[in-house]
């Protein structure tokens, strides 16, 4: 949603007004603008007449206006001479004008949210009687309620990834600091989100732009080899993803082996993205199970560019694909919300469960406190994941081990017990899992030629396409 359209919308709902006052707002809108005007320094307001040297001046001078005054901007009509100079441009707010009305609206479930709002929010610039830009229009008045200083950053006009932003994030993902990490420490670094000039999105995008640059002509000749694969096996079976421009981002593949595997033990499957490539940093994900000797089984590996809910629904519909549309029963993952979503979105009726081994390991990241002061709660946790028959059981000596420890507002506990079903044994103890609780288990390969947590190994084991 919009920034300055998501406060005028809280505004409204915590007066409890069902519907909005347009005009009110306005009035309330162009009396927040005069005080605004009143508390900064009049050298920061545009004034018909002001003289700059160049076009990028005159804009960066009204985006720091905006930042002040709380909304975003961007550039609207220009006009250029036959020496192809620009001598007339308008900057405006960026939620000036409508949006066109779309004829398909009567197909659609759920609309985007507007953006646009018919702002008269401008400044017009003129350097045709001499070289420098002079301000010829500025109107100061919205039509709609602009955000608040808080949420300024956000605006896209305001958001800017410098050089020594983008050496920095190199440095850190060169080092093999993952994003989340790196981001909290740069926000750190600047003293806030505010003042770093990048959100969170934008520091993701900038690596997915870079990986996908720096992807050679020979990977992507490695991955077009696996149509020669087919020649010898017929029933191999491959699919590749791409983005807008071309470029290969997820691939998956399956052998006859696999399929024919997964089309015997399909009832419970493993998915598993803790294996890493090289320093691409692509996610080495795999579907596992075991076969009536309990001995691990390879059902199809992929190359996932990231971990987001939109590349883990491609890879399942095409996992579903490769295996003639037959669906596990029952899958076991790691706690990651893009994947608990993708899931719920394309295999609905899969009973999802959570691995425990991750449960564990998420456990003693955010308890940490707890797990090294105090023995006793290992082993209260691990009572409330495996041993209680009943329900009434299982939520008493969860609410005890709470009130024990102390832990009664852990924000992680809370979260973990939303997910409650998908973890405790005493929801699914009628959910066939083959013994399986963990993804870690099905790690532990027989084969002596290679380690089980070495991705290079293990994909050349799964008939990697790709040379890692």
């Amino acid at each position: 949603m919009n920034i300055e359209f998501y406060s005028c919308r809280k505004l409204e709902f915590e007066r409890g007004e069902e519907e909005i006052n347009e005009d009110k707002l306005v009035d309330d809108n162009r009396k927040s603008i005069d005080v605004i005007h009143s508390e900064i320094s009049e050298k920061s307001i545009p004034k018909i007449g002001m003289e700059f040297e160049t076009e990028d001046e005159a804009y960066n001078f009204y985006n720091s206006y905006a930042y002040k005054v709380c909304f975003g901007i961007r550039k609207s009509k220009g006009y250029k001479d036959k020496h192809d100079v620009m001598i007339n441009r308008t900057i405006c707010c960026s939620c000036e004008r409508y949006r066109q009305k779309d004829k398909r609206d009567v197909i659609v479930r759920a609309h985007r949210a507007k953006t646009r709002f018919g702002c008269l929010a401008l400044m017009k610039v003129d350097c045709r009687q001499n070289d420098k830009y002079h301000v010829v229009e500025f109107n100061p008045e919205h039509t709609h309620v602009t955000s608040t200083p808080t949420k300024s950053h956000l605006h896209r006009s305001q958001r800017r990834l410098t050089p020594a932003l983008a050496a920095e994030i190199d440095l850190a993902d060169s080092s093999g600091i993952a994003p989340k990490e790196s981001w909290e420490l740069m926000t750190k670094s600047a003293k806030g989100r505010e003042s770093l000039g990048i959100t969170h999105v934008d520091y993701k995008n900038y690596l997915r732009t870079k990986r996908t640059i720096q992807m050679r002509s020979g990977d992507t000749g490695g991955v077009l080899e696996t149509q020669g694969k087919q020649l010898e096996d017929p029933n191999f079976f491959y699919a590749i993803q791409v983005d807008v421009n071309e470029l290969i981002t997820n691939i998956f593949w399956a052998d006859a082996k696999m399929i024919m595997a997964y089309f015997y033990f399909s009832n419970v499957v493993s998915f598993d993205t803790t294996y890493k490539k090289n320093k691409e940093g692509r996610h080495f994900a795999m579907f596992l199970g075991v076969n009536h000797h309990k001995q691990t089984s390879i059902f199809g590996a992929a190359l996932l560019y990231d971990e987001t809910a939109e590349s883990f629904m491609w890879l399942f519909d095409t996992f579903a694909k490769a295996m003639s549309d037959k669906k596990p029963k029952t899958i076991l993952t790691d706690q990651d919300a893009a994947m608990a979503k993708a899931l719920a979105s394309k295999w609905p009726k899969t009973h999802h469960r959570l691995c425990i081994w991750h449960l564990y390991q998420n456990a003693a990241k955010h308890l940490s406190g707890v797990f090294e002061k105090i023995r006793e709660f290992d082993k209260d946790f691990s009572k409330c994941i495996y041993d209680y028959e009943d329900e009434e059981a299982f939520l008493q000596a969860w609410n005890e081990m709470l009130e024990k420890y102390n832990l009664q507002d852990n924000d992680w506990l809370k979260r973990t017990f939303d997910l409650r079903e998908k973890w405790a044994l005493v929801y699914g103890r009628e959910t066939f899992c083959a013994d399986m609780t963990t993804t870690q288990s099905l790690r532990s390969f027989s084969s002596s030629d290679y380690h089980p947590r070495d991705p290079y190994a293990l994909a050349t084991r799964v008939s990697s396409p790709v040379q890692l």
